[in-house]
Order: C-alpha cells, then sequence, then structure tokens
C-alpha cells in the first residue's frame, strides 16, 4: 500500500488547510468574507490560520456561500474538535441524519475488465503510477490502437486496492464516428449518478462550474480513481479533474493535451518488436518454444507485426484468427493480411471476411448505434434478430476481437472499429435498411426507457408508448433499484439517442423519451438538462400538429419548470397546455396536468384552490379507470386538508390512499399519506401516529431521497409535539434542518419553519420560536409564500400574546388579512 502524508496529518491544520482553499476560491478578501458569511474577521482569522477550530456553524457557514457541501468536512471537524473519544452528546445537540436502512451499498466499480494478455509497457505503467502518487492526476497520449485505454484501465485496476471507495469509468467519444464528443455536463452527471448522489444536492443553475465544484466535493472526502477515456481536449476534461483530496484521475486521449499545464504526460509508441511478438503469441494461444506455428516460420510471424504496425489492437485482432483457425499456418493468416491497404484495415478486413455473411451484417449494423457501450437487447432490436441469435453473434465477434466487453452483459467497439464497421455499412448495405436499423433502435430506447419507468412508480403514471413499435424482446425490470442502474448506465446512449432522433426527424421519439425519464432525472441527474430536453420536445409537438402531443408538451415542460423553481414560466405552460388537452379529450392527460396546476397552486401559497385541483384530479383520474393515479391525488388531497385544519377528513382520505395496495413503501402516494395521517391522528391514537411516521421516515432513508427524509423528521416533530414530547420533538426538527443545511435547501425550509417555531413556543423556548418565525416570514414574502405568511404572523402573536399584546394583535391582523385575501381564489 502506497503511504498518503495527509492521512498522518494533524487535523486541526488539514481542517485549516480546506478552509483556506474555501477562502480562496471565494475571492474575497477576510473581511469580505467574514461579512458574507455572517462571522467576525479576527474570528474568520483564526479559523483559516488554524488557531482555533471553528463551530460547525461556521464551516456551514462557508460552505453554502460556495455552494458546497459541507459534509465531507464533518469527520475532520469532529476529529479536530475532539482529540480524545467525544461525550455522548444530550437530546439538545443537533444531530447528524441517520444512515439510510439497510445493508450499505458496495462500492462503484465501472472498470472495464482488465485484458489477462497485458503486455510490455513496464516502463509507461511506472511512469503511469508515479504521476498518480505525485500528482494524482495523469494524461496518456498517443495514435489510435496503441493500447492507451489498455494501460489506464491496467493501471487503474493496480491502483483498485489503494482507491476503494470508487473506481469509475466514462467515455468521452472525443474521436467517436457518428457522435459528438461527450460534454463535461452529461458527463458529470454520470458520475455523480455512479456515486448514488441523490439529485437533489446537484446543482442545477450557474452552468458548468457549480457542477464541477460540486464533483470535486464529492471525491473530497473519497478515495477514488477515475478513468477519463477519448479526451477530445482540455476543455472538455478540465472540470472532471478531482481537486482537493486523496482522489486520483487518468485520463487517455489521442492528442497531447497541452491546456492541461500541471497534469504530467505519458505517451504511447507502437509495441517493440519483442513486445509485439509477445502479445502476438500470448493473445492467438501459440505455445512458444520450436513446436508453435510462430516459431516455425519466423519470417511470417515478423511480417504478421510488419502489416499489424506493432500495433496492439490490430495484434489482438490477428492473434485471433490464429487462435480459432488452428489448421492455419503464418503465412496463411500473412496472404490474407496483406489484402487490406493499411494497418488497421488489413486486420480488420481479414477479421470481418471470416465471419459468414450473417454475422458480417451484424457486425456492420453496430457501427450505427449512437451510444457508446449497449447490451444484447439493444442489438438485437438494432438488427432485427431474435435476442439468443444476437447473443451469439455477439460471443462470435467477442472471440474475433471485434467486440469488446468492458463489464458481463456490456459491449463496445473500439473507435477504430465502429469506423470500420460504419463504412463497410454505408458501402454495402441500401439507405433503407440502414434507416430502418436506426428507426428500431429509436423504438427500442423509448419503450425500454417506459418500462424501466413503470418500475420505478416514482410518479403518476404516464400514457402508453405511441413512438414507434415496441422490440420484441425488453430487459426485465424487477423493481426501482434495477430502473435506477439501467437508467444510470444507459444515461450517455439515451441522450446520444435523443439528438439521433431529432437529426432524423423522429418527432414523437423527441416528444416521448424525456418524458420517461422524468423520474430518473428527479432521483440522479436534477432538472437543468431536463428543461432544455422538454424546450426541444415542444419543437418537436408543434411541428406534428398532434394536439395531445403538443398538449403532452406544454405540461411536461411547465412540470420541468416548476421543478426548476421557475414558477411563473411553469405557469404559462399549464395554461398553454390546459384548452389543447381539454380539446384532445384525454381523461388521463387531463387529470396529470390538474394534479401538477395542485402542486403548484400550493407552492404558490393557496390552500384552497389546490385542494380543489386534487379532488378534480382524483375524480378525472376515476373516469380514466387509473386507481394508481386516483390514490396520487387522494394523498395529496389528504395533506391539503391536514393544512387547513380538517383533521378527520385528512386522516379518513390518507387511510383511503393507504388502502391501494403498492409494493414500494416509498410510493409517494403511500409516504404522503403516512406522513398525513401520523400528523392527523397525533392527539387521538399517538402511538399510531409515531409508528406511521417512522415507518415513512425509514422508507425515506431506503428510498435515498433527502428531500422527504427531511419531511419527515419535520412531520414526526410536530406530531411529537401534539403529544407532549418536546424534546423529541425538538431533536427531530433539528435533524431535519441539519438535512436541509447539507442540502443547502433555504426554500424548503419555509414548509417547516413555522411547525418548528410552534414547537419551541410549547416547549418554553419563546425567543427560538421568534427567531424562526421571523425567519418564515422573511423567506415566504421572498418566495410569495401568502399562506406560510399568514402562519408566520399568527404564530408571532401566539408567542408575543403575554409579552406584547399589541404587536401580537397587529401580527393577528396581518395573518387575518391575507388568509382573507386569498379566498377569493379559491
Amino acid at each position: 500500500m502506497r503511504q498518503h502524508p495527509k492521512e498522518k496529518a494533524d487535523p486541526r491544520e488539514e481542517l485549516a488547510a480546506r478552509l483556506r482553499l474555501l477562502h480562496e476560491l471565494s475571492g474575497r478578501g477576510v473581511r469580505a468574507l467574514a461579512r458574507d458569511t455572517g462571522l467576525s474577521s479576527s474570528s474568520l482569522s483564526r479559523y483559516l490560520s488554524g488557531q482555533t477550530v471553528p463551530p460547525w456553524t461556521a464551516v456551514i457557514a462557508l460552505c453554502r456561500l460556495l455552494k458546497r457541501d459541507p459534509r465531507p468536512l464533518r469527520p475532520l471537524w469532529e476529529r479536530a474538535s475532539n482529540p480524545l473519544p467525544a461525550p455522548p452528546k444530550t437530546s439538545r445537540q443537533v444531530q447528524p441524519p441517520s444512515p439510510p436502512a439497510g445493508a450499505p451499498r458496495r462500492p462503484r466499480n465501472d472498470l472495464p475488465r482488465d485484458v489477462p494478455d497485458f503486455t510490455g509497457r513496464e516502463a509507461q505503467l511506472a511512469a503511469v503510477l508515479a504521476a498518480v502518487d505525485g500528482d494524482r492526476v495523469v494524461s496518456i497520449d498517443g495514435m489510435a490502437g496503441v493500447g492507451k485505454t489498455c494501460l489506464a484501465v491496467h493501471a487503474a485496476h493496480r491502483l483498485a486496492a489503494d482507491y476503494p471507495d470508487a473506481q469509475l469509468y466514462v467515455d468521452l467519444h472525443g474521436f467517436t464516428a457518428g457522435r459528438e464528443p461527450l460534454g463535461p455536463d452529461p458527463a458529470l452527471r454520470t458520475l455523480l449518478a455512479a456515486l448514488d448522489v441523490p439529485s437533489e444536492k446537484i446543482p442545477q443553475e450557474g452552468g458548468i462550474e457549480p457542477l464541477a465544484a460540486f464533483w470535486r466535493a464529492e471525491l473530497a472526502h473519497r478515495r477514488a480513481v477515475v478513468v477519463l477515456d477519448n479526451a477530445a481536449d482540455a476543455d472538455q476534461v478540465r472540470p472532471l479533474l478531482p481537486g482537493a483530496g486523496p482522489s486520483v484521475a487518468l485520463i487517455t486521449s489521442r492528442n497531447r493535451l497541452l491546456g492541461l499545464e500541471d497534469v504530467p504526460p505519458v505517451s504511447l509508441d507502437v509495441l517493440t518488436p519483442q513486445e509485439s511478438a509477445e502479445l502476438l503469441a500470448r493473445a492467438s494461444g501459440d505455445p512458444g518454444g520450436s513446436g508453435g506455428r510462430l516459431a516455425r516460420d519466423p519470417e511470417s510471424a515478423a511480417e504478421v507485426l510488419r502489416l499489424c504496425g506493432h500495433l496492439p489492437l490490430a495484434l489482438r485482432l490477428a492473434a485471433a484468427r490464429l487462435r480459432h483457425r488452428p489448421g492455419w499456418t503464418v503465412g496463411i493468416l500473412v496472404e490474407r493480411m496483406a489484402e487490406g491497404a493499411t494497418e488497421f484495415d488489413t486486420a480488420f478486413a481479414m477479421s470481418v471476411r471470416q465471419l459468414d455473411r450473417a454475422q458480417r451484417r451484424f457486425f456492420r449494423s453496430l457501427g450505427l448505434l449512437p451510444g457508446s457501450t449497449f447490451d444484447e437487447y439493444v442489438a438485437a432490436a438494432l438488427a432485427g434478430l431474435p435476442l439468443r441469435t444476437a447473443r451469439a453473434m455477439l460471443e462470435d465477434l467477442l472471440d474475433a476481437h471485434l467486440v469488446q466487453q468492458p463489464a458481463a452483459g456490456r459491449y463496445r467497439l473500439h473507435d477504430l472499429v465502429r469506423q470500420h464497421a460504419r463504412q463497410a455499412a454505408a458501402e454495402q448495405d441500401p439507405p433503407a435498411e440502414l434507416e430502418q436499423a436506426l428507426g428500431r433502435v429509436l423504438d427500442y430506447y423509448v419503450h425500454a426507457a417506459a418500462a424501466a419507468d413503470a418500475a420505478m412508480s416514482y410518479v403518476s403514471p404516464t400514457r402508453e408508448v405511441s413512438a414507434g413499435r415496441p422490440p420484441a424482446e425488453l430487459p426485465e425490470f424487477t423493481g426501482k433499484h434495477a430502473a435506477l442502474f439501467w437508467f444510470a448506465t444507459e444515461y450517455t446512449n439515451l441522450m446520444a439517442v435523443f439528438e439521433a432522433a431529432v437529426a432524423a426527424g423522429a418527432d414523437v421519439h423527441v416528444c416521448e423519451l424525456p418524458r420517461y425519464m422524468r423520474a430518473f432525472f428527479a432521483r440522479r441527474c436534477g432538472t437543468t438538462h431536463l428543461n432544455v430536453l422538454f424546450e426541444r420536445s415542444l419543437v418537436a409537438a408543434q411541428r406534428l400538429g398532434d394536439p395531445l402531443q403538443l398538449a403532452e408538451a406544454y405540461s411536461d415542460l411547465g412540470f420541468a419548470r416548476y421543478n426548476a423553481g421557475r414558477m411563473a414560466e411553469a405557469g404559462a405552460a399549464y395554461e398553454a397546455a390546459a384548452p389543447l388537452v381539454s380539446g384532445a379529450g384525454d381523461t388521463r392527460s387531463e387529470a396529470e396536468l390538474t394534479m401538477r396546476r395542485g402542486y403548484l397552486s400550493w407552492d404558490e401559497g393557496h390552500v384552497e384552490e389546490p385542494l380543489d385541483l386534487f379532488r378534480l384530479a382524483g375524480e378525472l383520474y376515476a373516469d380514466a379507470g387509473c386507481p394508481m393515479g386516483t390514490a396520487h391525488a387522494t394523498a395529496y388531497e389528504a395533506w391539503a386538508m391536514l393544512q387547513l385544519g380538517h383533521r378527520e377528513k385528512a386522516a379518513r382520505l390518507a387511510r383511503e390512499a393507504l388502502d391501494v395496495p403498492h409494493a414500494d413503501p416509498a410510493w409517494p402516494p403511500t409516504l404522503t399519506a403516512r406522513i398525513t395521517l401520523g400528523v392527523a391522528i397525533a392527539h387521538e391514537e399517538p402511538d399510531e401516529a409515531v409508528e406511521h411516521l417512522e415507518q415513512a421516515l425509514a422508507s425515506a432513508r431506503e428510498d435515498g431521497h433527502k428531500h422527504n427524509e427531511a419531511w419527515c423528521l419535520n412531520c414526526l416533530g410536530v406530531a411529537l409535539r401534539q403529544i407532549g414530547r418536546y424534546e423529541e420533538a425538538l431533536a427531530s426538527h433539528r435533524q431535519a434542518f441539519a438535512l436541509l443545511d447539507e442540502l443547502f435547501k433555504e426554500d424548503w425550509k419555509i414548509h417547516f419553519l413555522n411547525g418548528y417555531a410552534e414547537t419551541c413556543r410549547l416547549a418554553g423556548l419563546p425567543e427560538e420560536a421568534l427567531r424562526l418565525h421571523g425567519q418564515a416570514l422573511e423567506l415566504a414574502v421572498k418566495l410569495g409564500y401568502r399562506y406560510a405568511e399568514a402562519l408566520a404572523h399568527e404564530g408571532t402573536a401566539a408567542v408575543l400574546h403575554d409579552t406584547d399584546p399589541n404587536a401580537a394583535a397587529e401580527h393577528r391582523a396581518a395573518g387575518q388579512a391575507i388568509l382573507q385575501d386569498l379566498e377569493p381564489r379559491t
């Protein structure tokens, strides 16, 4: 194991160094930084110099200002604060969130398989490992087929034991024929999804810089090795590099990345004659010695090396022919290879010629795939073959080294092989057949995404696919985790397929593919990219002229705008969708739009209006024969009833929603109904209430949804307060707010502040209650949440009732005026 000096550093000094890095990134002087974070400049100077360990709230303030995740610093802060074992925490201290229930997940390992016949490159491998030790980043460059990826992956496997938290791989497609290089934004979201980072933590605005900073923060507390393969240039890869912390990155590119001045390069040339001969022997299974075919005909063996240009890729292709043709002499191999024009073509063409007609056609079709790695299902759909036949052909191509298998069930083509296949298809296959093959790929991905989306069951039911024809066979998704894994694995492919659909004018596919990715984006990728996709879907729907597609495109765009916090734009999109949906006569789409308008109305501060909308949505779902949709609407109607103080009606509706069976305890109607029921019956049935809320909390944690976890914790605090268990209630509220602080979700606090303040009032903490109601009032005015503003006034009045009756009366009157103002809009 390599020794890492940082592991032995004094935790106080290491924490100060991390804080100084934040100071540098802020671009502010000490006084300006102190002012913006609410700290004194003298205190901040002591924190930055390591003289004093700052309180945790100061660390959070610094991180929040720079939109960094403070959680990676928590273990270091605890070590710096408590050189000896820390005393037990009291119930009045803020407890960090509990880990999700269940066994811990295994670290992610996306590395392709390490080739068993790795040959030579001792000096280059040593240089790579030395660069990693010294600089943590290394760039490997060289011509196509020279073995850059092979070396990077081999080195990453060697490093895996030293970097056990994650081993990640992403193909940046810098030189892949038929597709654009992978941009930094989708690349970063792919990497973050591989780390199972919830989307609510991922920055959604501000461009690439906040996203790259967040990625660096995630790596800072991990020991991870990241392979960034096939980079086009320095600009593409720079945002993907790790920052502070121990993680390392290995980059490959055909170009020397001169723009990465601080990254040491390792350049690869072709293999030496001795290394080439050794690789050819090992890859062909030649026994060596005087009895081997290569040894018996050294002149022909040398000619094979020359024709392959000493390139590892070409050598492996030639070796595969010898291995699978025991009756061939090396001279026969030379004759077949000599028919090619270049060191690449000689190997490729000779390997392809050994296939039968059906296999050659199948190979050519693989060059049309718009994605990177692929599975047997999309290969079967592409070629129009049964799954069993496609699987057998992939095995044949794997044996011929025309296809690589980076992981079980996943295949890929080397860029040169892909280019050869695409060129051969263009020359040998009719354009109509190529167009049909691409159409089958587009059909496959829309239908597969719909099947995965149905298995996740996070959102209300979506209308069935109308794009294209369903493929003969689709992957089986056993549950939401399998579906999430498929989406994460196929993410870059799905984006490439979307672009291919746009280029092909497949407007129905452009409309529907993003629709089935909403839940995945909500869990892993966030809303920024989804807004862009739905903007383009709307353009496609306008070209189609189909009223229902256009209505759903407006509705989908509105929902994406809503999730991005762009409320006015969401309302405008819903207004445009409403007459189109009504005119199309599709009851389910009308129900979905009604639900979405209810969410928006609720977040805009109305109460009666969203209640009516949720009730109407339930009726529409029932008319459409969609009981799952009715359960969604009923659960949210129950929640709205609870906010209006109608506890008995809320409890009854919540039980109705819970009566709809569903296998996933984190299904949104189930979660919403349990939270609502727990708060509604806390006075009458305290044990049952706490049980419902604890079940909801466990489900949210298992689901990994931090927003829902905070929601459950806060409502548990409300219920415990109603039962009279004030200390436990305060601890639950504090855990909820600790989560929101870590997520930088100030806006979400508007849903929790008044309830937390009321708990403080009844627990004998009037000053804290006034402070929280004041925060709620300020935030409600800023966000336009009129109902929360009214509650803040009324809560303040309750606190001041005995100590300042005049101020209490003013606040009570202000709250009543807001409620009266809201009534005409119901």
